[in-house]
Formats: structure tokens, C-alpha cells, sequence
């Protein structure tokens, strides 16, 4: 992997960066102020259209033992799309090949497909830098870097992806607008990202990822560190969002897929050792309502998971 995509990618997991480093100076590309994309045009989110994603026959290794089994989902643009099911069925793993985070593991593989607008982000057409900027990431825990200001958390995927803004308070305003916290912070933007709430950082998170204007937002379990009132303005976030960027989450809350997910996969075992696969997916009140599978509706009922 290059330099620079492994900087991006570390991203979310360092916290070396020094506040002084943050600099953009060329003037905008778009009428936005926004900067445009690296590489193909595909799934740039310049114009903030949501963008239809869809994984085929996608199987995942930990080494030789396979945790994904060739599975296949169309997550469609403008929508929320839940991944369900029990601890250890592939959720997680499933999301983060998504967007060519699984391959940073030691030994991880995988094999299929995973197109973004009938572009493979793992085929010749896309850099793998292109693709993480493209299907952004949220985490679970919030992890902005507490060393560097509101603002330059703001910025700071838009540094270490290698673009640049001309004007960088619009895009500050815009991206913590477009995550629900530009109320909260409008008067500290100065103020170190340690002083947010919990709820708050995970919102910083969000505008970040969303600083590179990507066309797909996945979001690892963004509310299971939260109290009940940060998780409902994030679930509120994410229904605002999903008009102008296509969602994925996974949830083990089956109350929150059924609020905020307009579709929902559910993903099981067929026992231990066994790799997971969805066994159902469809609008998520057909899912819950409605299933076809009896497995289907014993899990969302709580009847084991």
C-alpha cells in the first residue's frame, strides 16, 4: 500500500498529526467550496448525490478462516441500510471490506465484488485512496484528535487525503452543519475537541468524514457508546443525511434500525466456526413485520442473538 493511502487510512486510529501542519490554500474547484476529489469522477459526492452501493459474492478471511461467505447486498443511494444480527456474524467485517479497510488487517482477504456507481473499488478503475474517501467511515467509539481544535478536526481528513480548500470556514460550517453541531460549536470553533460531549465527538466524527464529501457513510455502531439523548440526535443526524449520502450501519439496536433504516439486512451463523451470510434483507418493515425467514423473526423478537 502507498504512503498515502496508508496515511489516510490511519486517520481514524492516530493521533500524531500537529495542529500547526493543517494548511489549505488553493482556491475551490466548485462553486461549493468544497475542493474536488482526487482520481475518477465516480462517487466524488461533489454535488453531495447519494451513490448505490452494491457488494457480490463478497467472502472474508481472518487467514484461513473465513468469516464472510460470499454474500451479496445492494445498499441504494438516498437510503439508510441497517446490518443486523447476533455478535460475531461477519457485521463489522462485512462493512469495513465495504470500503477496503479490512485488507489493513494482518493477513485479511477477500474476494468479490463491491461496486460503487458499476465501479469496483477493488477492480483498476479506483485507487484505494479513492475508495476510502468516496465510502467514508464512523466508528464506534469517538476518536477526533484531542490535540487539535474543533476546526482543524474538521479539516483534517481533507489534509492527510491530500486536498486542499480555499475556503476553509465554509467548509468547516457546511460539513459540522451537515453533522448537527454547528449550533453547538459556532462560538468555539477554536476550543479543543476534548471540551465536545461524548455525543458531540461523535458528531465532530461524522463532519469530518463528511469534509471529504463522500458519496457512502458507514457507520460502525456510532451510538453504543452513547447516552439515550446523544443517540437520538445522531439517529436524527443520520435521517438528515441519508437525502444526500446512501447510509450503512450496523446496529445491534433493533428499536434504532427500525427508526432510522429505510432497508435492513439481517446476518447469522449456521453455527459456531461458520461464516456468516445474510439469510434476509428488504425494507426494514417488511423485515420486521413482514419476514420471510422464521429465523428472521425470531431474532428481531429477541427469541436469541
Amino acid at each position: 500500500m502507498s504512503d498515502a493511502a496508508l496515511g489516510f487510512s490511519r486517520l481514524m486510529t492516530s493521533a500524531t498529526m500537529a495542529p500547526e501542519t493543517v494548511s489549505f490554500e488553493v482556491p475551490p474547484s466548485t462553486s461549493t467550496g468544497l475542493p474536488a476529489m482526487p482520481g475518477p469522477a465516480v462517487g466524488d459526492g461533489g454535488d453531495f448525490e447519494p451513490a448505490t452501493l452494491i457488494a457480490l459474492d463478497l467472502s472474508c478471511w481472518f487467514g484461513t478462516h473465513k468469516v464472510i461467505d460470499r454474500t451479496s447486498l445492494e445498499m441504494k443511494g438516498g437510503r439508510v441500510t441497517a446490518l443486523i444480527g447476533p455478535s460475531g456474524c461477519g457485521k463489522s467485517t462485512f462493512l469495513r471490506t465495504l470500503n477496503r479497510m479490512h485488507e489493513l488487517i494482518l493477513g485479511a482477504s477477500s474476494s468479490g465484488q463491491v461496486l460503487l456507481n458499476g465501479v469496483d473499488v477493488y477492480g483498476p478503475k479506483m485507487r484505494v485512496t479513492q475508495a476510502r474517501l468516496s465510502i467514508g467511515m464512523v466508528f464506534q467509539r469517538p476518536n477526533p484528535f484531542m490535540h487539535l481544535t474543533i476546526a482543524q478536526n474538521v479539516l483534517s481528513g481533507l489534509r492527510l487525503a491530500g486536498l486542499k480548500a480555499g475556503n476553509k470556514d465554509q467548509v468547516v460550517q457546511e460539513s459540522l452543519e451537515r453533522a448537527g453541531l454547528w449550533r453547538e460549536t459556532r462560538n468555539r470553533l477554536n476550543a479543543p475537541a476534548g471540551s465536545l460531549s461524548g455525543g458531540q465527538q461523535q458528531r465532530l466524527c461524522i463532519a469530518r468524514a463528511l469534509a471529504v464529501r463522500p458519496a457512502v457513510l458507514l457507520m460502525d455502531e456510532p451510538c453504543s457508546a452513547l447516552d439515550p439523548t446523544s443517540s437520538h440526535v445522531i439517529e436524527e443526524t443520520i435521517r438528515e443525511l441519508c437525502t444526500s449520502v446512501t447510509i450503512v450501519i450496523v446496529t445491534h439496536n433493533m428499536q434504532q434500525a427500525q427508526r432510522v433504516a429505510d432497508d435492513t439486512a439481517l446476518f447469522l451463523i449456521d453455527g459456531e466456526g461458520q461464516p456468516g451470510r445474510i439469510i434476509e434483507a428488504g425494507p426494514t418493515d417488511d423485515v420486521f413485520t413482514r419476514p420471510k425467514d422464521p429465523r428472521t423473526s425470531d431474532y428481531v423478537h429477541g427469541r436469541f442473538g
